[in-house]
């Protein structure tokens, strides 16, 4: 069945054959070969690129959209859509063209039973998982992916330097965001995998500001989130893999992944864990929005 975008697609290109084969007798090129100097797409289709509503993902979102513009590409931007299941639909229906995503949380999504837990086992897993039409570019060597943490002060006065550690300590809650509750790494991956019981308690944007007052005792945050650091918080070990290891990585429409792929995957090669940081402090501390970050990253890594 044709998409929307592909009906438009075929309807304008129609109309450009239509319009060349009127103009031919005025004048004609032979030689030319139809690409820009860009080496971009020159058909009409627009690339579509959403974000979750959380600003580390709507700064990358922002990289690939003014990188592929850059490379003379038609972008138009439907950012802070929401969590995983609120967009999915989109990237599955072809609304929605290139997304950034997480490979380890994006498995679980369509494969929950997964036993991959390394990098490469993930990313070739993912690439099974993946409905037909969706696809994913290279991944990057940065990660934003879930892990738990503690205050100091706890992990000294508990001795907790891993997950392992938390069990046996009586009355503790664990806070996230809401659909950590069944994710097979909250709760019930605590006491399966560790043998951790927990309460939990849904503390979403507030998670850190709560352990911090000590409302809740281990708080799900995103590894790239600088308050670990500005916090003072203890990332907790995970030895026996309850997070799977989660690159950034483009998810695509199948139909435009080669089109985009040599721009995108030159942003993927230069993204760091060290620089996602980096650009998470630039919005968070600095307060910059995603739009002046990007350029400026973009300059300095010379993708633009």
């Amino acid at each position: 069945m044709l998409t929307a975008r592909t009906r438009l697609s075929l309807a304008i290109g129609a109309t450009a054959i239509a319009a060349l084969a009127l103009a031919g007798c005025a004048s004609s090129d032979p030689l030319s070969s139809g690409d820009d100097s860009t080496g971009a797409a020159t058909d009409d289709s627009t690339i579509v690129i959403g974000s979750q509503a959380y600003y580390s993902n709507e700064i990358i979102a922002e990289i690939y959209a003014q990188a592929l513009e850059g490379a003379g590409f038609e972008v138009e931007r439907q950012f802070n859509i929401g969590q995983r299941d609120a967009y999915m639909p989109s990237l599955e229906d072809g609304s929605i063209d290139l997304f950034p995503e997480y490979t380890g949380n994006l498995l679980q999504y369509y494969d929950p039973e997964t036993t991959a837990t390394t990098t490469d086992d993930v990313y070739a897993a993912l690439k099974d998982a993946l409905p037909d039409g969706l696809t994913v570019l290279d991944q990057s060597p940065a990660t934003d992916q879930d892990s738990y943490n503690v205050t100091a002060e706890f992990a000294k006065a508990n001795n907790v330097s891993s997950i392992g550690d938390l069990a046996g300590i009586s009355g503790l809650v664990l806070g996230g965001a809401p659909e950590l509750e069944e994710r097979p790494y909250g709760p019930k991956g605590l006491k399966d995998i560790y043998g951790v019981d927990v309460q939990f308690s849904a503390t979403a944007d507030t998670t850190v500001d709560e352990l911090v007052a000590g409302n809740i005792q281990v708080a799900n945050v995103y590894s790239a989130d600088p308050l670990i650091k500005t916090k003072d918080l203890v990332t907790l070990d995970d030895p026996k893999g309850l997070f799977l290891a989660s690159h950034v990585v483009p998810l695509v429409n199948a139909d435009v992944a080669d089109q985009i792929a040599d721009v995108i995957n030159a942003v993927s090669a230069a993204l760091t864990p060290e620089g996602l940081v980096a650009l998470n402090v630039e919005s968070t501390s600095d307060q910059r929005s995603a739009d002046d970050i990007a350029k400026d990253w973009l300059a300095q890594n010379d993708l633009s």
